[in-house]
């Protein structure tokens, strides 16, 4: 689980890519080598060194670390030293030691002082500030920019960027930003000046800001522009790559989506807009054009706020008494939705921009304040956590949690209360464990929902394993009997039917997530079909309207009779499958016409994958071996190119293989999306091409639109954002290298299998590293054992030798971190240790 964890802490991280200082970047040019680069036309970052002093030492550290980013960009990054070499001009004139020259065109471009480019994110962000100074423009005064709205209106949206002050961080996320997205929309700079005050910007303030302005007319609800202005949104998240990112995928959200369904089954916002609320108003027929434009002028008030949905009620599913015109549905509880009566259209704004909230987190802070330095030393260390999971469950400690909905299971009830229904569905948590408290939120949201559909033979229950510590450390045949193997990775979710042993949930850590593995091991496994319709209505339809929104895969056993041997070993293959995939069983004459329609043996499996369009399954022999027979399921259920989610990346990385990763990005339209999809079929001919040397590569796919996340891992792998679309070879189950396909080469199935060849032969060089994998503890708090040591009576800890105490202080930490490596593993049946060259970002 250990993985999945990590998956999910992707999706919370903020700021933008990781640097990596490898000196080897920084090349130091010789005068012929430095004018035969001039000569070729590159462009160049070069500082011509003629002293060293220490301000010169510390510049020199950031420009090596910025050489590996800006070689994505296209960019030569070195020094040349002139006490070895002499440059004409730039070597004679000591005046220039404090100055770094960009090179462009063979000729001199610019000259940054030092004082400018101080660090990597000023020289990242001033050097593609230089290169994209055609593309992003620049503005001070309100004229400047009602002119700039004149020119884009028809053709371009803008993204018009606040930063304090050049070369920080947002700077420099604003510049690879706009390096990626410059020919979709216009990219405005503002670091101060009287525009400020028409954005309603005080001048001192220093928090860096965004607004989407939108001037170019794509949707047929957008109202046509009157003014001169551009109707504008302000992002609301602090500024970052990936929070860009987001916030222009959310722009290019429907600004009204018309349905035909009841709220109740309208499934939730899928990537990328899956963090943002919707909201319903409903529409009849007499007032259709009315309530469209009603709908559209709250579409506009919660621009980048929330998702709006005209919901049609001459629908017959819609089911919503008349009382309520309107509802909605927040992203915390995704799947419940909560009706309402408006009466106004800023009742609906008060619910996402009620400035209450921020009265009570006032007054909160003030009862911090008060309550001594003891809390005020506890907080402060909270506020240095990096685990956004253990600081978002301190920050609601405050909240009890509603456990009505479950059953608390304790070693005396435990049998009787398994034995009284079908399906248990089993958490085993720690009260002070940050994941488990934050997953059991989640846990008692889908025993909710369950209720509330009336799956009413699913008992939902938990074990708070602190507490009862017999009943999760119990070994099997103790005097204590348990259908599983003692608890020791906590979260844990165990389903438990009567009479069976134990199966263990391994997905994500979410309630969407595990309502579905829930709903998909409610039916019986393998369901026995006799007859024809049966089949049919196995195939194209669910078992329970709750799965309505899952297209779950499918398999079926074909055998001549249910005594036949390979009868067992399929059932079985189909228990372990429960909760994945639906599984048939077809026997007798059934099974015969079923064989002779697929041209097929018996016994046989008929595989039907979710993600193929036609109905013609893979066929498969009965194994003589469950895992056999499971193995060769899998691997027909393996889309041939998949493309990753957050949600499938663990099982790909479980296959141990190395993933041969496809970056894409956003389509700005149809031409767009046609681009992407020859990619994605040339990778499939990379495979098809490469027959069997390509068994040891997963290739895959990630399109940045639809998984944002994407973009911190790539700019994790290369040290900043390469160009799209780029192909990275990566998770090399021998060696921890990462390679990029040359960027602004052709993806054609020949050269990237001749790539590969130069890979394999350790002819092509690496172009970064995976990093290493490390859980220690996030502040000293956390190391509960030394604490518990201090607390003992008697403690001898302060009189203890200095090394004897290092020692301690060095098990404490094993300790620990074997504790967070067990809570981040629970849905791996390995340790984290297994796989050392899993990345961080993943």
């Amino acid at each position: 689980m250990w993985m999945c964890i990590a998956a999910f802490l992707l999706w919370m991280r903020s700021g933008g890519c990781t640097e990596k200082a490898n000196t080897s970047d920084l090349i130091e040019y010789t005068a012929v080598d430095f004018y035969e680069k001039l000569h070729s036309g590159k462009m160049m970052f070069i500082y011509f060194e003629h002293k060293v002093s220490p301000t010169i030492s510390l510049f020199l550290v950031e420009l090596e670390k910025s050489a590996e980013v800006l070689q994505d960009y296209g960019v030569l990054v070195g020094k040349v030293n002139c006490n070895k070499e002499l440059v004409h001009t730039y070597c004679t004139d000591e005046r220039l030691l404090h100055t770094a020259f960009l090179f462009r065109g063979g000729k001199e471009f610019l000259g940054l002082d030092l004082d400018t480019v101080f660090d990597v994110n000023s020289i990242v962000s001033e050097v593609l500030f230089a290169i994209l100074r055609e593309e992003v423009k620049y503005v001070h005064t309100d004229s400047d920019l009602l002119a700039m709205e004149k020119a884009a209106r028809g053709q371009k949206d803008i993204v018009l960027g606040y930063v304090s002050s050049l070369g920080t961080q947002e700077h420099r996320s604003m510049m690879e930003t706009a390096y990626v997205y410059g020919t979709k929309y216009q990219f405005i700079l503002i670091t101060g000046g009287p525009v400020l005050k028409h954005l309603g910007v005080n001048e001192s303030s220093h928090s860096s800001q965004v607004w989407f302005l939108h001037c170019r007319v794509h949707s047929r609800f957008m109202t046509p522009m009157t003014s001169d202005r551009c109707p504008l949104t302000r992002m609301r998240k602090p500024l970052s790559i990936l929070s860009l990112h987001s916030f222009l995928q959310l722009m290019e959200a429907p600004l009204v989506s018309e349905v035909y369904d009841d709220p109740s089954v309208v499934p939730p916002p899928q990537f990328p807009y899956q963090q943002t609320p919707q909201v319903f108003l409903f529409s009849r027929p007499a007032t259709e054009h009315l309530d469209l434009d009603t709908a559209t002028t709250l579409a506009w008030r919660l621009r980048g706020i929330a998702l709006l949905l005209l919901v049609h009620r001459q629908s017959p599913a819609v089911k919503t008494p008349d009382e309520y015109n309107a509802a909605y549905r927040l992203p915390e509880k995704s799947l419940e939705v909560k009706y309402m009566t408006l009466h106004n259209l800023d009742e609906v704004l008060e619910l996402f921009t009620n400035q209450e909230k921020e009265g009570e987190e006032e007054e909160d802070e003030e009862e911090d304040e008060d309550e001594g330095l003891e809390d005020e030393e506890e907080d402060s260390d909270y506020g240095k956590l990096d685990d956004e999971i253990a600081a978002s469950v301190y920050e609601n400690r405050g909240s009890l949690l509603d456990m009505d909905s479950i059953t608390q299971l304790t070693s005396d009830n435990f049998h009787t209360t398994v034995a009284q229904s079908s399906l248990t569905v089993a958490l085993f948590y720690l009260k002070w464990d940050a994941v488990s408290m934050a997953f059991l939120s989640s846990f008692i949201e889908v025993a909710e929902r369950l209720a509330d559909s009336a799956v009413d033979d699913v008992q939902m229950s938990a074990v708070d394993c602190g507490e009862w510590t017999d009943l999760c450390a119990a070994q099997p045949g103790s005097s204590l009997p348990v259908l599983f193997q003692p608890i020791t990775a906590f979260p844990s979710v165990l389903v438990l039917r009567p009479q069976e042993s134990a199966q263990h949930y391994r997905g994500m850590l979410g309630s969407e997530a595990l309502h579905r593995f829930i709903m998909l091991s409610h039916p019986t496994s393998p369901a026995l079909l006799s007859t024809q319709e049966e089949v049919t209505s196995f195939l194209q339809e669910v078992p329970h309207p709750e799965l309505a929104a899952y297209k779950p895969d499918r398999v079926l056993g074909l055998f001549k009779t249910q005594t036949h041997t390979g009868v067992p070993v399929f059932t079985e293959a189909a228990k372990s499958l429960r909760g994945e995939v639906l599984t048939g069983l077809l026997i007798d004459g059934l099974a015969e016409k079923w064989a002779a329609d697929h041209a097929v043996d018996l016994p046989a499996v008929l595989v039907f994958p979710s993600w193929r369009t036609h109905t013609r399954p893979s066929s498969l022999p009965v194994s003589s071996t469950a895992e056999e027979l499971l193995t060769h399921i899998n691997m027909a259920l393996l889309h041939p190119m998949p493309e990753l989610t957050v949600e499938n990346l663990p099982s790909f990385l479980s296959l141990g293989k190395a993933l041969l990763l496809l970056f894409v990005g956003e389509e700005e339209d149809e031409i767009g999306r046609r681009q992407n999809q020859a990619l994605v079929e040339e990778m499939r001919r990379v495979v098809d091409l490469g027959g069997g040397r390509m068994e040891q590569y997963l290739a895959c796919w990630i399109h940045l639109g639809r998984t944002p996340a994407g973009m911190s891992v790539l700019g994790s792998y290369l040290g900043s954002m390469p160009p799209l679309p780029a192909l990275v070879l990566t998770h090399l189950p021998s060696r921890a290298e990462i390679y990029q396909y040359p960027p602004n080469t052709p993806i054609v199935a020949p050269s990237v299998l001749q790539w590969l060849q130069r890979v394999e032969d350790r002819t092509e060089s690496p172009a970064g590293m995976l990093g290493e994998d490390s859980w220690p503890p996030a502040v000293e708090f956390y190391d509960f054992l030394k604490i518990m040591d201090m607390q003992e009576p008697g403690s001898t800890q302060q009189q203890r030798p200095k090394e004897e105490e290092e020692e301690q202080e060095e098990v404490n930490e094993e300790e620990v971190n074997v504790e967070d490596e067990a809570t981040d593993s629970s849905s791996s049946s390995s340790a984290p240790d297994a796989n050392p060259n899993i990345h961080s970002e993943l």
